[in-house]
């Protein structure tokens, strides 16, 4: 069963060899530019998962979420790590050629292309930040091709406290703790004590009290991605997870999955 491999991930990275990427197979899972490699030069970094090409396209390395910067934001409390962020992306891209490759949705809503990034000498520039502990995964159910990749880069630096790992305000929380980070992206850890299924809606509680306690929340619709993937949700119960997406309150801490890949086994 798939959910066997989630928890590959986490094997991998704590008791394995240091994390290396094989661009080659990765590139075989993601779509190149009209079947060839689509390359432009790398001419300023906006921040640490954005930059500019020559070619005047403005990419958001999809999949991963950098420290936020204030840029012309007015009010924005900066993040921990922001400008280290953009300056590790700046060292590994800028002012060289990049090839563009796709894994789902091409642009966002602001115009932005997503796409996963490789140097002419391999090296993939999302591995390479996750590696480095300055970013940490964020995935799209429109654009989730090589996550577990990603998943296990990051997990190599999380486990040795590289970059943000290393603060308070990056670290996984407690599903007891998660009420107080409401409406925010957090990865959350906890053990699932039981699976309820209403009206086609699998609900993962975390506590006695479904009102106030942490729970995820799964559609029909992303049920339905999940039983593709041979994955028995009700074979989650008792199981400890970490889970990660926008955390808001209703009946107690909760997210909405949009697809399998921000579940992951322990």
């Amino acid at each position: 069963m798939r959910v066997f491999n989630f928890i590959l991930v986490f094997i991998l990275a704590f008791n394995g060899p240091l994390y290396a990427y094989d661009s080659a197979q990765i590139k075989q899972q993601l779509k190149a530019e009209k079947g060839a490699e689509f390359s432009s030069r790398v001419i300023k970094i906006i921040d640490g998962d954005t930059l500019l090409l020559e070619n005047n396209i403005t990419v958001r390395l999809v999949g991963l979420q950098a420290p936020k910067i204030a840029l012309t934001r007015k009010n924005f409390k900066e993040w921990p790590l922001g400008y280290q962020s953009k300056d590790a992306l700046s060292t590994l891209a800028l002012n060289k050629t990049v090839h563009l490759y796709y894994g789902g949705r091409k642009m966002d809503r602001y115009g932005r292309t997503l796409a996963h990034l490789f140097l002419d000498d391999g090296t993939w520039l999302q591995g390479e930040i996750l590696k480095q502990g300055m970013a940490r995964v964020y995935s799209f159910a429109d654009n989730r091709s090589v996550v577990m990749q990603m998943l296990t880069a990051e997990q190599e630096a999380l486990k040795n406290k590289k970059g943000i790992w290393n603060l308070d305000f990056y670290k996984i929380k407690s599903q007891e703790n998660s009420g107080k980070y409401i409406n925010s992206f957090q990865i959350i850890s906890g053990k699932i004590l039981d699976v309820a299924t209403v009206r086609n809606t699998v609900y993962l509680n975390f506590g006695d009290d479904y009102k106030t306690d942490f729970t995820i929340v799964i559609s029909g619709r992303v049920r339905k991605m999940f039983e593709k993937m041979n994955i028995d949700l009700a074979s989650l119960q008792g199981k400890s997870i970490f889970v990660r997406g926008w955390l808001k309150y209703y009946n107690g801490p909760t997210i909405d999955l949009t697809h399998p890949e921000q579940l992951v086994v322990q």
